[in-house]
């Protein structure tokens, strides 16, 4: 007996980038503009506990608080992950561990990286750390470097103050105005996410028919609606859909927004509009942008044909066919 080949199943590399930008309060601007100045700030909760990082609102009664304390930057690891082999973007480049570090005077702890040249063996729950400031500072998190041991220094020799095995810790918080000069009000954090993206046996099928300009659903062969892109089973009854159905190539614009904001890297004059399109035979719409008609002109109703990339894998965009709007109870149940 002969064994039947697996069909092919595709795979890429995927990264997802972009800049997030946001205003700071007033207890997030303390901290980071702290953080420039060399200084670490939590906040004082209604319990009496220390909160580093802190928060804006208390974590037992959710009431604004800004009881702004300065903390110590030597502190305990409450606990940690070995890092072997760091990303792009990471604090260090060569491995670390990842740990929570209860900065004396606090009752949380801080994550951040400790830098362990020695290795996993180095490190330990209860190791004392001590924080390595960045040269150039800006009012970030990564205004701390890192953390790298500090030795067993929890106070003056031999002083023991505490229950057995506790020692008292060199730094105590001390109340702050919270003031610095030039504080920062926002900052811009960029977030980036790797992965590899491995579509699946149906969509695999459905991304090689663009490439010779079909477009491919799957039928559902209990409800009977054909899922564009197919997703090999049917979100609705739960069954696996196997039965191809070429559907297209022209559609109907159900819903649409005009987009007014340029995106970076994407070399669209705005304004533009951006559909959701019923291809003749779909069960659902797909997503697509409207082009070779101005953007006020676009309508729900609105028939549109593909017009293909030069790379012919997939519609660049789609244009108006010249024929009637479609009638809405032709598309009212793919809105």
């Amino acid at each position: 007996m002969n064994a039947v080949p697996s069909p092919r199943v595709l795979s890429a590399p995927l990264v997802v980038e972009f800049p997030f930008t946001r205003s700071l309060g007033p207890v997030q601007s303390a901290f980071l503009s702290g953080l420039r100045d060399r200084t670490v700030l939590g906040v004082q909760a209604s319990d009496g506990r220390v909160v580093v990082p802190p928060t804006e609102y208390d974590p037992v009664t959710s009431e604004e608080i800004r009881d702004l304390v300065e903390v110590g930057q030597e502190g305990t690891v409450t606990t940690w992950s070995w890092n072997g082999n760091p990303r792009r973007g990471q604090p260090l480049r060569h491995p670390f561990a990842w740990v929570l570090v209860r900065l004396d005077g606090a009752d949380t702890a801080l994550l951040h990286a400790l830098d362990a040249p020695e290795g996993p063996d180095s490190v330990s729950t209860g190791m004392r750390v001590r924080i390595r400031w960045a040269a150039d500072r800006a009012g970030t998190i990564t205004d701390i470097a890192c953390f790298e041991p500090a030795g067993d220094r929890f106070g003056p020799a031999g002083d023991s103050s505490g229950p057995a095995g506790e020692r008292e810790p060199v730094h105590r918080p001390e109340p702050h105005t919270g003031e610095f000069a030039d504080p920062v009000t926002g900052i811009v954090a960029p977030a980036r996410l790797d992965y590899t993206y491995t579509p699946g046996r149906a969509q695999t099928r459905y991304l090689d028919a663009l490439a010779t300009h079909r477009t491919l659903g799957e039928r559902c062969p209990r409800c009977h609606k054909v899922y564009v892109p197919p997703r090999g089973a049917c979100p609705t009854c739960g069954v696996p859909t196997g039965e191809q159905v070429e559907v297209g190539p022209r559609g109907t614009v159900t819903t649409f927004c005009v987009v007014n904001i340029k995106a970076k890297g994407l070399d669209i004059d705005v304004p533009y509009v951006y559909a959701h399109i019923a291809l003749d035979g779909a069960g659902l719409a797909l997503h697509g942008r409207i082009a070779g008609i101005p953007y006020d002109q676009v309508r729900m109703g609105l028939r549109v044909e593909p017009v293909w990339a030069e790379s012919g894998r997939y519609p660049d965009h789609y244009r108006p066919t010249g024929e009637p709007d479609a009638e809405y109870e032709t598309y009212k149940e793919l809105l």
